[in-house]
């Protein structure tokens, strides 16, 4: 499916929007914000119509809000002269958890997202394409001299159509990958950024204290923590790192919290380890991750623990 174009500009734009949303929300916003936000507002006419979509994402808040008689006809005691103030706090409150619930702040500054459990192939303008994990989501940014990806949450595989006069770069996080006329593999992790060439090479540019800069191959894995800021070049399978293309996740003493972190992905709901002592243990195999029920009896069979459901929450335990 062609994916929609966006500037950098535009998406700085909507990621104010966003801000200026939630900003907007507080009821004792300071008079100089106030001024700020009309400037901003008056500033550009795409500053205005981008909040307005940002508003009608709030309205779709509002609608369910709506929709739901649970919260449409929640009433708040005791009676008071003060309970039609707290009653629009409270619907605006639960407006703006709707908003993020509804990955509002996301859907303004993504071109393609992808929800839980969905891992759409998508073909981009210069004809690559791009194979989503679930729970993921990028922006692009094409032009006359460079072809721009930015990986904004979760993970992607990408078939770079060749093109020497535009480089194919794409930036995850603190980490900027160029293509050197290639397949490879991107997951921008809660505790890492991996890098995984499946067919000629990369070069992999890193904004960390040295500014490193390495170069992999096919069969390699660069891995980037941003929290200690290292980083370091592995041999890897190339099948293995992409088998979440065929709905499996393939594990080599991994630690339990990457496996839930993957999970995630493919769960409405919230799984939740405890003791966090816990996701520390490590664990090898192959396992359906598409499939919550299965995945979580391959972790009781092999970890020894178990797993209780109380509605959509999953609790992990020993």
């Amino acid at each position: 499916m062609p994916a929609r174009r966006a500037t950098r500009a535009e998406r700085k734009r909507h990621e104010e929007a966003a801000d200026w949303i939630l900003r907007n929300r507080n009821a004792g916003q300071a008079a100089a914000d106030k001024a700020a936000f009309r400037q901003w507002l008056g500033g550009d006419p795409d500053n205005r119509r981008v909040y307005a979509a940002a508003e009608r994402l709030m309205g779709e808040a509002r609608i369910a809000i709506e929709s739901d008689p649970a919260l449409r006809d929640f009433e708040v005691n005791p009676r008071s002269a003060a309970k039609p103030i707290v009653g629009s706090l409270l619907v605006l409150l639960l407006a703006g958890s709707l908003f993020m619930m509804l990955d509002g702040p996301m859907r303004l500054r993504a071109d393609v997202i992808a929800r839980t459990g969905e891992m759409p192939l998508i073909t981009l303008e210069d004809g690559s394409s791009v194979q989503l994990n679930a729970s993921s989501a990028l922006a692009h940014d094409f032009d006359g001299s460079v072809r721009t990806v930015r990986l904004l949450r979760g993970q992607a595989y990408f078939d770079v159509a060749p093109d020497p006069g535009r480089p194919f770069r794409v930036e995850a996080g603190d980490v900027r990958i160029t293509a050197l006329g290639t397949a490879f593999d991107v997951r921008l992790g809660d505790t890492e950024t991996d890098v995984t060439v499946t067919h000629s090479a990369v070069q992999v540019d890193i904004a960390d204290a040295e500014n490193t800069s390495i170069r992999i191959s096919e069969g390699e894995q660069a891995i980037y923590d941003p929290a200690t800021r290292a980083s370091a070049v592995r041999q890897a399978d190339g099948m293995m790192a992409v088998a979440w293309r065929r709905g499996q996740l393939v594990v080599d003493n991994a630690p339990l919290s990457y496996v839930v972190e993957e999970m995630r992905r493919h769960f409405y709901g919230r799984i939740v380890i405890a003791p966090s002592e816990l996701a520390q243990r490590r664990v090898s195999g192959t396992m359906a991750v598409t499939n919550t029920d299965a995945a979580l009896a391959f972790l009781e069979q092999a970890l020894g623990i178990r797993t209780n459901h109380v509605g959509p929450l999953i609790v992990i335990r020993n």
